[in-house]
């Protein structure tokens, strides 16, 4: 797929580098996230935790050091990621809290959105928290998380909101310097692996458009709308009956 990005697609080169980047990420994944945000994805998280009913399985696309995945109950749980690092801290976060819970351990793969190495029909629910943003091509993605949904099934995905272009525009300001200057800080270097979330940003479609490929793809109905502040939006897709 050579280099370079755009509204549906990470060239093959960029989306190597774009690994490497969410690696080192993970020493203070949570710390800048919270400070990025101002707080909100805690309330983002529990959001989406509101659309799974208890009792059933759950797929985490992209499911990163297990934020998320950790504070999913009564729920059989599989965490993807292409990161073997991160399915590792993944791992000992998420069943640890499980097994507080006194629930069996979560089943961790490592694998792409574009590639899901399950069988078809498999979930009643796919999550991808921020991870939306960093598949390499996003309508193959979305493609295999139909796939792999029981008809009837839900897609909830939480991202970076880009309403319209102006809108976009004032997002790329805040990540540029809001959260640059204080990744510079935390990470104690000018090349920061946080630069990759303004680079995704800035090539991430709006609201409209990835509504009309869940569309395309087969998903009925969509339902895509901005979260407060204004930061983030969150897509609700169906997989027909």
């Amino acid at each position: 797929m050579g280099r370079g990005m755009d509204s549906e697609h990470i060239g093959d080169s960029d989306w190597s580098e774009l690994q490497a980047n969410l690696e080192a990420t993970i020493p203070v994944y949570d710390r800048i996230n919270r400070f990025a945000t101002l707080g909100q994805d805690q309330r983002w998280r529990k959001g989406v935790r509101a659309q799974i009913p208890a009792g059933s399985t759950v797929l985490e696309v992209g499911c990163g050091p297990g934020t998320f995945a950790e504070r999913i109950v009564a729920c059989e749980v599989t965490c993807l990621d292409p990161i073997p690092a991160m399915l590792d801290v993944a791992r000992n976060r998420v069943n640890d809290s499980r097994a507080e819970r006194g629930e069996e351990p979560a089943n961790f793969i490592e694998g792409t959105a574009e590639e899901i190495p399950l069988p078809d029909n498999s979930f009643d629910v796919v999550c991808c928290l921020f991870s939306f943003r960093d598949f390499q091509d996003k309508r193959k993605g979305l493609e295999e998380i139909l796939r792999v949904l029981k008809p009837g099934g839900k897609l909830v995905i939480c991202d970076a909101g880009k309403a319209n272009f102006l809108h976009g525009w004032f997002g790329w300001l805040w990540m540029k310097l809001w959260v640059g200057t204080y990744a510079r800080l935390v990470c104690k270097q000018n090349e920061h692996p946080w630069k990759w979330l303004t680079k995704t940003y800035v090539h991430f479609g709006t609201t409209r458009q990835y509504k009309r490929m869940m569309r395309d793809t087969g998903f009925a109905p969509v339902k895509g709308r901005l979260l407060f502040p204004g930061m983030a939006v969150r897509f609700i897709a169906e997989k027909p009956e």
